[in-house]
């Protein structure tokens, strides 16, 4: 059998001649067979490229404990904060002897429900989850709980479900961003946000509102935008830049929104910063991409992610209890680059 092709723990056990329980005892470390035939066992597999499934092998055995597996969900795999979210729950779970199996709800109800019905039948340990935007029931997650799951959300929060969460400070994260562009001398300043029931948007929305209130200066309720998309920014912003009363300045819920509305102001000649200026928030890769580098609010995703995995550690094994709701809040920090004066 050629190295290329894909063996099986029987062709090991057929060329080696012993049993598939000899061959699976042998690829686990178990003590129940000699150092000798371990190592034997173990090179061949080795020169073979031959990796155990353990994790197919353990659902099927595993009857009552959960896996050492944390079942993951992202609304979107496109979305940069999303991946470093993971990279941290990741790094994390590894280095306590856990994997990770990630599923993609594409911002859709019906799939995230299948999602958590599929990793509840995997037996994984917990699930780490950013629901969906159109997400508007939550029976699937209280059903999790029910049935002894630690669940943990991250970024977009379920306010309707009582447990453990680890968010950013958006709040301060807006207000911070607000006022340093009132700060650098901007007056009318509109906010580009998600579905308000999203509760990182009503924050956002509160602390831009706040730092407006703050600076007695007045919300115009016609730039207050349901606009969280590049697409929607280059849709919408030229018909509120071509009005004689126009904002001169752009809050965005994420910097993909605030490219839009950079993009769609230098199409139609306007100079940012020293016409409009332009705060996003994220600090993915895409904000030092465009011209000028763009000014926007990091949310620390790796950290996120990193506290996510931890609490759900604590809670499958048992220093943190079972019935605690943990609520930890990662700070942002204002980057200042190009966009804003």
């Amino acid at each position: 059998m050629g190295d290329k092709e894909t063996i099986t723990m029987k062709d090991i056990a057929r060329d080696l001649g012993v049993s598939v329980a000899t061959v699976s005892r042998a690829l686990k470390d178990s003590s129940r067979i000699s150092t000798a035939q371990k190592e034997r066992i173990q090179k061949y597999a080795r020169e073979h490229n031959f990796f155990p499934n353990f994790l197919g092998e353990a659902l099927r055995h595993n009857k009552v404990k959960p896996m050492k597996v944390i079942g993951v969900i992202v609304p979107q795999v496109v979305h940069y904060y999303f991946m470093s979210v993971l990279s941290g729950i990741e790094e994390e779970a590894r280095a306590r002897g856990y994997r990770v199996m990630v599923a993609q709800s594409n911002e859709r109800y019906d799939k995230e429900v299948a999602i958590c019905e599929d990793f509840y039948q995997n037996k994984v340990c917990g699930i780490i989850v950013s629901q969906a935007k159109d997400t508007k029931q939550y029976d699937h997650f209280e059903k999790l709980l029910q049935n002894g799951v630690p669940l943990i959300f991250y970024d977009r929060i379920c306010t309707g479900v009582n447990c453990s969460r680890v968010v950013v400070d958006d709040y301060m994260g807006a207000f911070t961003a607000v006022t340093h562009m009132i700060d650098t001398g901007c007056k009318k300043i509109a906010f580009y946000g998600s579905p308000m029931n999203l509760e990182i948007s009503k924050n956002r929305y509160n602390g831009y509102h706040d730092a407006l209130v703050k600076h007695g200066l007045t919300e115009n309720p016609d730039w207050v935008k349901i606009c969280d998309d590049r697409a929607s920014a280059e849709a919408i912003t030229p018909d509120i830049l071509i009005e004689e009363d126009r904002p001169d300045a752009f809050f965005a819920i994420n910097d993909d929104t605030a490219i839009g509305i950079l993009y769609t102001a230098k199409r139609m000649g306007f100079k940012v910063p020293e016409e409009i200026s332009i705060c996003g928030f994220t600090n993915g890769d895409r904000a030092k991409a465009c011209d000028p580098m763009l000014t926007t609010v990091e949310q620390r995703g790796v950290a996120v992610g990193e506290e996510a995995a931890n609490i759900l550690i604590g809670l499958v094994e048992g220093s943190i209890p079972r019935d605690e709701v943990e609520k930890r809040v990662v700070r942002t920090r204002l980057v200042v680059r190009g966009t804003t004066r």
